[in-house]
């Protein structure tokens, strides 16, 4: 959680750019029925600002198990590589859905690395993602 105040307009506008939705896992605030939460990409107690180049929407829990990092390890590799940065990458290309839309998977490092770190195919929102599907509500354009 931000130890700075982030203005309302700079939230609106933050948010109107993501679309309303997690820069990770592309879940939207009207089909969660949650807000989403203001991610600082580089984290404050890392030196990330609070201005909006470094601010991007994440759910809850993506933004939880991203907690204080940047960088994490890619599991093919082996390697250290940076996350997925939604605010400067394309989501298409480090990350497709499978052919069900319940899972997503990683094509590059930062991708398959984001993929285990965030914790993108957890239980509930793979079981999630079934429903939305039946309903008609995903998978989301990236």
């Amino acid at each position: 959680m931000s130890r700075t105040h982030i203005p309302k307009d700079l939230r609106e506008k933050v948010a109107r750019a993501a679309r309303y939705r997690c820069g990770y896992c592309l879940s939207a605030e009207s089909v969660v029925g949650a807000p989403m939460e203001l991610d600082h990409l580089v984290p404050e107690s890392l030196g990330g600002l609070t201005e909006e180049e470094n601010l991007w929407l994440a759910c809850s829990l993506c933004n939880d198990h991203k907690s204080n990092r940047i960088v994490t390890i890619d599991p093919l590799s082996g390697e250290q590589v940076r996350l997925f940065d939604p605010r400067r990458q394309i989501w298409a290309e480090h990350f497709r859905w499978t052919k069900e839309a319940d899972r997503i998977v990683g094509l590059t490092a930062t991708g398959r690395a984001t993929v285990v770190a965030l914790n993108l195919n957890r239980g509930v929102l793979v079981a999630a993602r079934k429903l939305w599907v039946a309903a008609g509500w995903h998978p989301p354009e990236p």
